[in-house]
């Protein structure tokens, strides 16, 4: 397929290419397109200087490889400084997360039915968890919403799922903005 068309083609389907803040350039390459989180199926988009400032948990296995490219695009593509963003073991003791000093809201993001159900108490799986926000379990950071998405490794083994991470970070955002 000739890759000079892709950025029509997915403006007929509302998908809008994003731009790197870093490069000031369309991401388009075979290197980066384990970065295509970014797709959106809406008309929305996500310029890096209109994302809502906040602060991001991001709970499940540490991404490694493929999986930790896919997630520095993704933190990237939202525009995310390293001061607004923190990854985290589902595994610590939730009662002794502090929220972060800065007064600004919180919202945390499970990678996977394990992180998904012992963050928030819930056993349905991973599929009925997804594009619902839930609470995190734990007595001082209740008021924390969750949003439960797959684990990254599925978006490197089937990037057509992309899409769907791309759903649960938009959700993630929408949260947080009205907090």
């Amino acid at each position: 397929m000739n890759t000079q068309s892709h950025p029509s083609f997915l403006q007929e389907m509302g998908i809008t290419e994003w731009v790197s803040r870093d490069a000031q350039s369309p991401v388009m390459n075979e290197a980066q397109t384990i970065s295509k989180s970014a797709e959106v199926t809406s008309n929305q988009s996500v310029p890096a200087a209109s994302v809502l400032r906040g602060n991001w948990w991001f709970f499940g296995k540490k991404p490694e490889g493929n999986v930790e490219l896919l997630f520095a695009n993704m933190v990237r593509a939202l525009g995310l400084s390293d001061a607004e963003w923190s990854w985290k073991s589902p595994m610590e003791n939730l009662n002794a997360l502090e929220l972060p000093q800065n007064g600004l809201p919180t919202v945390a993001v499970a990678f996977g039915t394990g992180a998904a159900q012992k963050l928030t108490g819930e056993r349905d799986p991973i599929e009925a968890l997804r594009e619902t926000v839930l609470a995190l379990n734990g007595d001082m950071v209740e008021e924390v919403p969750v949003v439960a998405s797959f684990e990254l490794e599925r978006f490197t083994s089937k990037p057509k799922y992309k899409v769907l991470l791309w759903q649960d970070l938009l959700l993630a955002r929408s949260v947080l903005q009205s907090l």
